[in-house]
């Protein structure tokens, strides 16, 4: 729901409304339902609506309530707020509206920051205190809903999209070069930096506070509120069936969790466990709800990639629950035809293949506000079995970081990076990418050795870093188009549940350490996705009431375009075309070794498709800004 942006000069000068309206405008496309700017001394506050829980005019925002003194602007939802409004009712305070906005501004007027653990939902706001003259902001437990600030020139600027922060005269457009390391490395952003110098990601469950009279100009101090803590059972762990019960009846209540508002909503259905489970269920709350796929064309692919499309799988799903089914099939060519609009939209590159989700969100949002995903699912109950398995036998918690982050080179690996960023080495070569990724760790206390104990850390470093990523791009791509993404899988008590599940309930096979290359090409690869589909284990089981057996039973498939095939293939000469004459990235990266990389792609020695989807990524990425 919508999108918010902000300023706050910290030497007090009053904000210019026109400054605020411009940055409020970059928003547009996240709220098409209405605008509004507050302004008051030093701060100013900007919101776009996407109206979907009361689409009143009292529910529009800023919102301000004169009593308290407080103003909010707000992302999101927060599904249990109609018991937050009891509670608060009876506490003696009165409404105006019938959102959920009032109540998020009433729950802080209330308890102060105390009031965050108490939100189920996905959200990011701001709200001002003209009391005592402070500005308090905060984000989701999980980074469902972004937020970016940065300090400029005495003022700090914050918005739920780059776009809103660059819109201001005195951001400059400056590439972060330290960031390209970080991504090239591992096709993601670990810290909180952007690819704009000085433009920081404000950190899933935390939250801070700043004042003109109080603040430095320079930093944040981020107060953490909630973090993932995958671990294993205290006390002697129930049966499977006791854990398959619960997790059963914590599903369907999440899903109905989700399902409030003023408007229609839609499911996705891709033909695969997790979004089949939440058509199945919301089906059930809701007859005949809209649901959507996106498939692929075959005609020029080989190998597993002949997998890559579900249609046939969701279609017998829609059959099943009865949902008004819309789909279409993406063709090689497609992603040309998109990619400087997505990453316009994507804001900068970011993990996996996304104009998938792009072209799927557009066509739900013909259709719907609110559409429900099934992410969250692989992160929260094992779905990467091959990407866990990665501790020796016996190790130590270091010799665990070391190998784990030789897998998650997933784009260049250490040994190559200085001869690929040749041009801009000298100002990054101090970058230390094992250091970022160690770092992730922090504050988790180090892991016993046990096979158990090395699958619940690394189900915490995903939830971290791929996960984070993927909600990212997810935000982005769906209010591209106006459209809210709900994650039921994300339901505060339903993950809260799943990371006490004994890692032996969610992976069949805790011993076995695979070291293996999801993207390795031939034979190999279909084998060991066939010999290693034990991920999941528990919601497979659990899921099966929901579900036929084919899907439950089915190899995990991600929801990827099988560029693999097309780059070597029908899109072959637009990625030659880009990059084998001149191409503004090699500004920054030397063009003899990233040619080689390519040229193995070409061959079929290697499968590099990330690595060809983030290197268009960033060319596009330099048309924009460069």
């Amino acid at each position: 729901m919508c999108g918010l942006t902000g300023i706050l000069n910290l030497n007090g000068a009053p904000v210019e409304p026109g400054l605020v309206e411009r940055q409020t405008l970059a928003l547009a496309h996240r709220g098409p339902d209405g605008q509004g700017v507050f302004t008051g001394g030093p701060v100013g506050l900007g919101h776009r609506r996407l109206a979907i829980i009361d689409l009143s005019p009292a529910a529009g925002q800023p919102m301000s309530d004169p009593d308290s003194g407080l103003t909010i602007v707000y992302t999101g939802e927060i599904y249990n707020f109609a018991e937050l409004r009891l509670e608060l009712e009876e506490m003696g305070l009165g409404f105006k509206s019938r959102s959920d906005t009032e109540v998020l501004l009433k729950a802080y007027q209330v308890w102060g920051g105390g009031c965050l653990p108490r939100l189920n939902g996905m959200f990011a706001f701001a709200i001002w205190d003209e009391r005592c003259r402070r500005l308090f902001l905060a984000r989701d437990r999980y980074g469902v809903k972004p937020l970016y600030y940065t300090f400029q020139n005495g003022s700090f600027i914050f918005g739920s999209e780059q776009k809103a922060i660059m819109a201001h005269p005195e951001v400059k457009k400056v590439l972060d070069q330290e960031a390209l390391l970080e991504y090239f490395t591992f096709q993601n952003l670990f810290t909180d930096r952007t690819f704009f110098e000085n433009v920081k990601i404000f950190p899933p469950g935390c939250f801070a506070s700043i004042s003109p009279e109080q603040n430095n100009g320079r930093s944040l101090d981020f107060k953490r509120y909630w973090d993932f803590d995958f671990r294993e059972p205290e006390k002697p762990a129930a049966s499977e069936e006791e854990y398959a019960e619960e997790l059963e009846r914590l599903f369907r209540r999440a899903v109905n969790r989700q399902m409030v508002g003023n408007v229609e909503i839609g499911t996705y259905l891709s033909g695969g466990l997790d979004s089949g489970a939440i058509a199945a269920v919301a089906a059930a709350e809701t007859p005949f709800i809209k649901s959507f796929t996106c498939g692929f064309d075959l005609h020029s692919v080989s190998g597993l990639e002949m997998s890559f499309d579900e249609r046939e799988k969701a279609e017998y799903m829609s059959y099943l629950f009865k949902t008004e089914h819309y789909e279409m099939v993406l063709k090689a060519g497609d992603m040309e035809r998109i990619m400087a609009d997505l990453v316009g939209h994507m804001e900068e590159p970011r993990v996996g293949q996304s104009y998938p989700n792009f072209y799927v969100a557009r066509l739900a949002s013909k259709f719907v506000k609110v559409v429900l995903s099934g992410v969250g699912g692989d992160e929260l109950f094992g779905g990467y079995p091959w990407r866990y398995h990665h501790a020796p036998p016996g190790a130590g918690f270091d010799d665990y970081i070391d190998s784990y982050y030789l897998f998650w080179q997933r784009l260049i690996p250490n040994k190559t990076m200085k001869k690929v960023f040749a041009p801009i080495w000298g100002r990054v070569r101090h970058v230390s990418t094992r250091d970022i990724f160690k770092k992730v760790f922090k504050g988790r206390p180090e892991t016993p050795a046990g096979p158990a104990n090395y699958i619940n850390a690394s189900l915490y470093f995903e939830a971290k870093t791929f996960l984070h990523g993927i909600l990212v791009v997810e935000d982005k791509l769906s209010m591209a188009h106006g459209l809210e993404t709900r994650v039921p899988f994300l339901d505060n008590e339903l993950v809260d549940f799943a990371q006490t599940v004994p890692a032996g309930m969610k992976i069949q096979n805790l011993s076995g350490n695979y070291h293996f290359n999801e993207n390795t090409i031939g034979p190999k690869q279909e084998r060991f996705f066939r010999q290693t589909r034990d991920g999941k284990k528990l919601l497979r089981k659990t899921l099966g009431n929901f579900l036929p057996a084919e899907v439950t039973s089915a190899v995990k498939q991600g929801f990827s375009a099988p560029d693999g095939s097309w780059f070597k293939g029908d899109s072959i000469d637009y990625v030659k075309k880009t990059f084998f004459q001149e191409a503004r990235i090699y500004d920054y990266m030397d063009r003899g070794p990233v040619l080689e990389l390519l040229n193995d792609h070409f061959s079929g020695r290697d499968n590099r498709r990330l690595f060809i989807w983030s290197l268009l990524c960033f060319e596009h990425w330099l048309d924009l800004h460069g």
